[in-house]
């Protein structure tokens, strides 16, 4: 599954998501204004245009709070950790456009 995301202009949000995020460019489509890439099993579009409500990506991470401390200096949007049930621990990060995206660790394996 591929989650689109909207952005004003493509090559800002192309570099937020390498950079910050930590995704790969897998496709780049310079003519049409969107690119692909992935991080692991998430796979997300990146489209020029008027970002508006949508899915939001789920991206798999080692430690939820070292990423939020980290993003958090670099002056990226970050929610509150929370912890589900011992199980899971999420935030909330979002891209310089207010698309949401879900990081989570599993604290149960």
């Amino acid at each position: 599954m591929t989650v689109w995301y909207r952005v004003r202009e493509l090559g800002v949000g192309r570099t937020f998501y390498t950079d910050q995020l930590g995704f790969t460019e897998t496709y780049l489509d310079e003519e049409g204004r969107w690119a692909k890439l992935r991080r692991g099993g998430m796979e997300i579009a990146l489209a020029e245009g008027e970002p508006e409500e949508g899915g939001v990506a789920h991206v798999d991470v080692d430690d939820v709070t070292a990423e939020a401390d980290r993003l958090r200096e670099s002056g990226v949007e970050v929610g509150v950790v929370l912890d589900l049930l011992g199980e899971v621990r999420i935030i909330d990060v979002y891209d310089p456009d207010g698309n949401r995206i879900q990081l989570a660790q599993e604290l149960v394996k």
